[in-house]
């Protein structure tokens, strides 16, 4: 169908050498998981267990706090050590620290609950309920509330991103490699839930091998489409892979939904396929342990709530000269102050850099070349809105519209004065949405 691609954007560095040809292999165990209730966008779960009470692997340990909020699922079996409180990524959040007895004792709830061909879009949309199941890719949006919009919304066409334009990372590949008749799987379940007939799977041309394997996959099934997208940062991102691939507009301060379409990542569409077809709510996930900071880059499968000092030791340990740990990618990634905090259900790749690579360029004047403009994939203009934000002139930022920022970093990689560009809109977003609570 040709390569497929969306104004603006940049070319990064690939940066994938590293993990990109090794397979997934198994974390291994952790003494003990550290369940945070803040894994996801909207109400935090509601702790429903007790310190001393035994669990099992899949038992919910953390209900939904309301509709738009996720269950939260033990992936150990072992003992309730503690209920606490711990910041993680600057949030103040309750904790359940569960020792793990080794075991593997899965709870009698988790079982298969049927495929496509067996259940109703109300049946998916119930289970998924009861899954756990958030957006995988960043963003932490429960799924079953993606995926019940309003009947006004008429959804036509669900988009699977396989894109993963963020440089280093690698889970993605690997699934898509690796676990495609899985995605397959969860994909049709999707499909099911919104009563939708088109699902395109979205690839940078820059992974052939994870094309071929989803094209073997599909087969003969023409409701599905596997395509080629313009390897480009951030083709991933969902507004402008809808652009690329339906030529929509997603308007300003809209939804997909607004133009019919629903997008989720590979690893959340093989966490469906997963729940349904094996009863596994979302309690691991793949993650990327990479960069020049860290001895042995690897893929590996881990246990949500295990530290992240144990995913590094699990990959041979920091180097002697690292000096910045990122949760994420080096463009939309946020760095971290300790390893003494646990992963969670968006934990997709953890980042360690050496002093050369985390090296910060000094910022000099802006020289007023408007490159930042020229690769905004959202048509802002970066410049201006930092410029009045440092100034202090929030009104006057606020008139070239930063709450549309995307925060993808393109514009403060791309500036050659290296100006603190997407560090400054994520100021003025967070000031401007505090000014209007306050209103």
């Amino acid at each position: 169908m040709g390569l497929f691609t969306f104004r603006g954007g940049t070319q990064v560095p690939h940066s994938k050498d590293l993990t990109e040809k090794k397979p997934i292999v198994d974390c291994p165990p952790p003494e003990a998981v550290f369940l945070s209730m803040r894994q996801h966008i909207g109400a935090p779960a509601t702790v429903v267990v007790q310190p001393g009470e035994e669990v099992r692997k899949g038992q919910v340990i953390g209900q939904a706090g309301g509709f738009v909020s996720a269950h939260i699922h033990s992936s150990v079996s072992g003992t309730v050590k503690k209920i606490h409180n711990m910041k993680i990524m600057g949030v103040d959040t309750t904790v359940v620290e569960i020792t793990n007895d080794g075991q593997e004792t899965w709870h009698e709830d988790v079982k298969r609950i049927g495929d496509a061909s067996s259940l109703t879009s109300e049946e998916v949309r119930k289970g998924l309920a009861n899954s756990g199941i958030v957006g995988m890719g960043g963003a932490g949006f429960p799924l079953h509330v993606k995926l019940s919009p309003p009947p006004e919304k008429k959804i036509d066409t669900f988009i699977i991103n396989g894109a993963e334009c963020e440089p280093y990372l690698t889970t993605d590949h690997r699934l898509m490699l690796e676990a495609s008749e899985e995605i397959l799987e969860g994909a049709r379940l999707v499909m099911r839930a919104l009563e939708v007939e088109s699902c395109y799977i979205a690839v940078e041309d820059n992974k052939p091998d994870a094309i071929d394997a989803l094209k073997n996959a599909v087969g003969a099934d023409t409701s599905i489409q596997v395509v080629s997208v313009r390897t480009k940062y951030p083709q991933g991102a969902e507004k402008q892979l809808i652009n690329a691939i339906t030529k929509r507009e997603v308007p300003s301060g809209g939804l997909p939904m607004d133009v019919g379409c629903v997008v989720s990542n590979i690893g959340t569409v093989k966490a469906v396929g997963d729940y349904f077809e094996r009863g596994i709510p979302l309690i691991e996930r793949i993650c990327t342990v990479t960069g020049s900071g860290v001895n042995e880059p690897i893929n590996m499968k881990i246990k949500v709530g295990t530290r992240l000092e144990h995913l590094v030791a699990s990959a041979g340990g920091l180097s002697e000269d690292a000096v910045k740990v990122i949760m994420g990618g080096p463009m939309m990634g946020i760095s971290v102050d300790s390893l003494d905090i646990p992963s969670t259900k968006t934990t997709g790749g953890l980042l360690i850099l050496n002093e050369k690579d985390a090296n910060i360029a000094e910022t000099t004047p802006c020289m007023r070349c408007g490159r930042c403009s020229d690769v905004c994939p959202v048509y802002l203009q970066p410049a201006y809105i930092s410029f009045y934000t440092l100034q202090g002139n929030l009104a006057r930022a606020e008139l070239f519209h930063p709450l549309d920022c995307i925060e993808c970093g393109s514009c403060s990689f791309i500036c050659p004065a290296k100006r603190p560009l997407v560090h400054s809109i994520r100021v003025a977003k967070r000031q401007i949405l505090e000014t209007r609570k306050k209103s």
